[in-house]
């Protein structure tokens, strides 16, 4: 292909996109830029480039402003040629795919399944061969399809899949590569003017440099624009410009093809048949067509019509009256009867008034899109179905689910609106309840719980004044979310009234309420008088969860819960099991908060590798997903392992953004990992005064009352013990453990609670006995990190007591173990203690003879040795099934096996 005019650099990049899918990698590239800068061109280039120069096959799709709120009608339209593979993907990703373009009335799913379902699909389409998608005007993408398509997006690897999408600013594209284009330099305008406007003279020549300011589409069009107005003039927005361009071509055509050209614009989704269809009841002769694609404004072919730049639609738009438009779309709804989501909007783009008929047509289609997890699509529709509405009660209740669909769809500020407009418009006290709770909602996920937490109370309270069993058990879900508010702040007070009134509602299995509000009393217990005062009430809960197989969210809460109580066993196996559903499911939404428990039963259990996999997943979800929230938390337990690895810029980096995050919403879950992870990366490197000084300062804050307060008080003792004292702090920090211990009746808390006793002890015989009783213990807990340290603490006694041989033993049990978790610091101390108690030792190595698989690696060996296929771990993890393949074959050299089936003989455990 003719390379373009002063296009060099971008055409290259394009080239290194094309070379690097051909060769196996993939990749994605945002071309970004003004109307009519070139993004098409580029496009086009990368197109013929694709197939002629690397073989590759080509998908294509555009956005078009009219189907922005048709949920997945850009997707379906990318993934048209690869439709009759959808039922070779796994069977929540078919119902998925299914589902969001119509192919099925029942699914699964939600709108990050489909995400992975196309990721699936584009990578059945490039086992064939190379792939490239372009993706036009993709700031007119349908939320659905954008959401779905950036889900993929960021998650292609090794597939041999390009992907190139061409966006004017305001498109979010996050996380993904970027390619602004300029205008064109002087040299390369008067090329591209010469060649398309070669009789110019030479001031209209400068004229029209001048005014396109490099813009490649105005030196093209403008030159008949300016020949017609010689005289200056106040410059204009470049696009208006454009389309007054435009405006003068389309004037030159025979009345009937305006009229056609009129119905091409207001119905851009380009079926050949629907126009004519439409176009004839307007008057317009078979002609039409051909008299427009001859003035090079349209493009026919495959039965479907489109414009040769989207500009072009606005002028077809502008050149006619405000009747002639509605007229237009009135002719759309009569012939899009088997259509009705389309037809739908062109019944409310034909009103100018209130119009029931139009507004039901409206609401019919919102529900078939959240039928298909298309929030996005849904609250416009409601919306506009709001605004033809005349009844104000009726009209308040279309914007309350308007807003309800645009929380679902992450679109708070747009909630809010539409609130406030609600509000003005009712006085039913429940109407304005309901929108109280969605309020809660938009304030928490902006970082609000505090006015989320009182939000959820009042409107609890004034439905719950209905008093009926239905109003009583909606009361009270609210109630709990209040109470979940409260506890994220630590706000013992506040969690206390949330506790009081949903116990005045007396007893309500409905929902799930009874374990749930079981956890909320168990919780104002834990936070006004300590963890062990509120385990019994706990423990139920953990219990129910365990045998439950009712719902994520309870079974979430049952997880999170056992790490409360100390029950990490039940933590991790609730939330594999919560995990496993969600993903068969297709329930992506939850996944986020089910790693969280998970990555937290994990790293208490040990497991640092698969906490810090579980965390890595949990993240790119939470940011796929919206939830940042869940994200902080996450980020908290990453800084822990971290200061454990001693990775300790890392952990600094982590820690400062849970810090800002505390800051900006006084959620307390992820200011507690961060300030222990903080003083743990203290310990590590022995500065002890350190990390004795911010425990102590976490103590004084609401952190006091977080579960981590418990836990970390051991490395409070610790801290003090090695500076030689046994101060308040040491001793209150006993005091806590002693009571947890004791409540619990754990053997791991035994354990450590031995272990603390004797770091405070000063007499030998007494301490040596209680590390002896610790270790004991700790053999049957299944705690390694807690074991290593209880066996570094006693041999570093034991050789301060001059019983070296003694001491060897526990420093080489604890050098293994620190070793195998990949805990530098503590290894590198019980090395130093070896060497110091006499024996022979080799000094740590400079690097691993084969480096550790990565968390990813792992997670995807250890699925592989269960047997499972590489579409299976796929459909597991969020990949595709060449980027699983891509991860086997860099972990097999570092296992030292050749083939999968010799993974089944490995030890893989973390």
């Amino acid at each position: 292909m003719t390379p373009l005019h002063g296009r060099g650099p971008e055409q290259a990049r394009l080239d290194t996109l094309l070379a690097a899918a051909s060769a196996g990698s993939s990749g994605t590239l945002v071309l970004r830029g003004d109307p009519g800068i070139g993004k098409t061109a580029l496009l086009s280039y990368a197109a013929a480039q694709a197939r002629d120069t690397h073989g590759m096959t080509v998908v294509q799709a555009a956005g078009f402003e009219t189907e922005a709120e048709l949920p997945y009608a850009s997707l379906h339209m990318l993934l048209h040629p690869a439709l009759n593979r959808i039922d070779a993907l796994p069977a929540p990703q078919t119902a998925a795919l299914k589902q969001a373009f119509g192919l099925a009335r029942e699914g699964g799913g939600d709108q990050l399944m489909v995400g992975l379902a196309v990721l699936s699909l584009l990578s059945e389409l490039a086992a064939d061969g190379p792939l490239l998608c372009l993706v036009d005007d993709a700031h007119w993408l349908d939320h659905s399809s954008a959401r779905a398509l950036l889900f993929a997006a960021r998650r292609l690897h090794a597939e041999g899949i390009a992907l190139v999408l061409a966006a004017r600013d305001g498109f979010d594209a996050a996380g993904l590569p970027e390619l602004r284009l300029a205008g064109l330099d002087d040299d390369s305008a008067r090329d591209v003017l010469a060649e398309h406007a070669p009789g110019l003279t030479p001031p209209l020549r400068r004229r029209v440099l001048d005014e396109s300011a490099g813009n490649p589409l105005a030196l093209v069009e403008l030159p008949s624009t300016v020949a017609d107005h010689s005289r200056a003039f106040e410059p204009l927005p470049l696009p208006r410009r454009i389309q007054d361009a435009y405006a003068a071509r389309i004037a030159e055509l025979p009345s009937q093809a305006r009229t056609w050209l009129l119905v091409v614009a207001a119905e851009d989704d380009g079926d050949l048949t629907t126009v004519l269809a439409a176009s004839a009841r307007l008057g317009a002769d078979a002609g039409a067509p051909d008299a427009a694609e001859r003035a090079g404004l349209v493009r026919i072919a495959g039965g479907r019509v489109s414009f040769a730049h989207p500009l072009m639609r606005g002028a077809a738009l502008r050149a006619v009256t405000f009747e002639e438009r509605l007229a237009a779309h009135r002719a759309l709804a009569a012939v899009l009867t088997d259509r009705p989501d389309r037809r739908a909007w062109h019944l409310a783009a034909a009103a100018t008034g209130p119009d029931e008929q139009a507004a039901l047509a409206l609401e019919e289609s919102a529900a078939r899109s959240r039928e298909r997890n298309g929030h996005e699509a849904a609250a416009p529709a409601l919306e506009r179905a709001a605004e033809l509405t005349a009844d104000p009660g009726r009209r308040a209740r279309r914007l309350i689910a308007a807003a309800r669909a645009a929380v679902d769809a992450g679109l708070g500020p747009r909630a809010g609106s539409l609130l406030d407009t609600a509000a003005r418009l009712t006085d039913d006290p429940r109407t304005r309840a309901r929108a109280q709770a969605l309020r809660a909602r938009t304030a928490f996920d902006d970082g609000d719980p505090g006015t989320a937490h009182e939000l959820l109370l009042a409107a609890a309270g004034t439905i719950a004044g209905g008093n009926t069993a239905q109003d009583r058990a909606e009361a009270g879900l609210l109630l709990v979310d209040a109470a979940r508010n409260a506890w994220q702040l630590s706000d013992a007070g506040r969690l206390r009234a949330a506790a009081d009134r949903l116990r005045e509602l007396g007893p309500h299995p409905e929902h799930g309420l009874g374990p749930a509000a079981a956890a909320v009393y168990g919780a104002a217990e834990f936070l006004e008088r300590g963890p062990a005062a509120a385990l019994s009430t706990m423990r139920a809960l953990v219990d129910h969860g365990r045998k439950s197989s009712s719902s994520p969210d309870l079974r979430v809460n049952a997880a999170f819960v056992a790490g409360l109580v100390g029950d990490f066993e039940a933590g991790r196996e609730i939330s594999l099991a919560v995990a496993a559903e969600c993903r068969s499911r297709g329930e992506i939404g939850w996944l986020p908060l089910v790693h969280l428990t998970l990555t937290a039963s994990e790293l208490y259990l040990g497991k640092f590798r698969d906490a810090e996999a579980s965390a890595a997943d949990g993240l790119r979800i939470a940011a796929d997903t919206g939830q940042p929230n869940r994200a902080g938390y996450l980020e908290g337990m990453l800084a822990w392992i971290c200061a454990v690895r001693g990775e300790y810029d890392r952990c600094a980096e982590l820690a400062a953004h849970c810090h800002d995050h505390f800051d900006t919403t006084g959620i307390v879950n992820s200011l507690a990992w961060a300030e222990w992870a903080l003083a743990l990366a203290d310990l590590g490197r022995g500065r002890f005064a350190e990390a004795l000084e911010r425990l102590e300062h976490a103590q004084e804050g609401p952190v006091r009352r977080q579960i981590q307060s418990v836990y970390y008080a051991p490395d409070r003792i610790e801290a003090a013990s090695r500076l030689g004292g046994h101060d308040r702090s040491a001793r209150a920090a006993l005091e806590q453990i002693t009571a947890w211990a004791e409540a619990s009746g754990l053997g791991w808390a035994d354990a450590v609670l031995h272990r603390c006793r004797a770091l405070m002890e000063q007499d030998w015989p007494k301490a040596h006995e209680m590390f002896r009783t610790a270790v004991r213990l700790h053999a049957d807990t299944g705690r390694p990190w807690e074991a290593a340290r209880t066996h570094l603490l006693f041999g570093e006694r034991l050789r301060r007591e001059r019983h070296k041989t003694d001491a060897q033993l526990h420093l080489r049990t604890a050098l293994s173990t620190f070793e195998r978790l990949r805990a530098t610091p503590w290894a590198d101390r019980a090395r130093a203690e070896l060497r110091a108690a006499g024996a022979s030792i080799s000094p740590r190595p400079g690097r691993d003879p084969a480096p550790p698989l990565s968390p990813q690696e792992l997670r995807i060996t250890r699925l592989a040795a269960t047997g499972m296929s590489n579409r299976e771990i796929a459909g597991q993890l969020f990949l595709s099934p060449k980027t699983v393949s891509y991860h086997l074959y860099r972990a097999f050299p570092k296992l030292g096996v050749t083939s999968r089936a010799q993974l089944a003989g490995l030890s893989l455990a973390d």
